[in-house]
């Protein structure tokens, strides 16, 4: 990763002789701030790698910087492995739901697949306890309490002769 236009100034202010809260202030931070700010950039491993590669030795310890920026490792596919996404099987399917299901459960397919397939039936199976609504809720409340205290059916109507 880069130096930031701020942490490269304060890198030149230090190499120019200037104290950390010197550079900071050259850098472009605040004055109120910058002793504060001089002496977090101060530990900065990028910054004191750059220092390092540089040759200034001003409060740089070898043994803090690193010797090469770490590079994220990238997922290769390799020639030999196929995608485990397999259009056919997919065809099979005539509900979405099933075959959200099937994807999820199967084992051979990649993680990533498995678990977007997850999220995706997770409405399915599990719905949000406010879709209802609140009406919905009130309505539902109110047969709940009628159905233990509130009166029975009324008998049916039967004339008389």
């Amino acid at each position: 990763m880069a130096l930031t236009p701020k942490k490269r100034a304060f890198v030149d202010a230090l190499r120019g002789g200037a104290s950390n809260k010197d550079a900071a202030i050259a850098a472009g931070y605040a004055a109120s701030s910058a002793s504060q700010a001089g002496s977090r950039l101060a530990k900065d491993p990028l910054v004191l790698a750059e220092l390092a590669a540089l040759g200034f030795n001003k409060n740089v310890k070898a043994s803090k910087a690193p010797a090469k920026p770490i590079e994220p490792a990238h997922e290769t596919l390799s020639e030999d492995r196929e995608p485990s996404f397999d259009l056919s099987k997919a065809l099979t399917f005539s509900d979405p739901k099933a075959f959200l299901l099937a994807t999820m459960n199967d084992f051979e397919a990649e993680p990533k697949l498995r678990v977007d397939a997850a999220k995706a039936l997770m409405p399915f199976i599990h719905p949000r306890k406010g879709e209802g609504g609140k009406k919905d809720e009130k309505e539902q409340a109110a047969q709940r309490a009628a159905s233990r205290f509130g009166a029975s059916a009324a008998p049916p109507l039967r004339s008389v002769k």
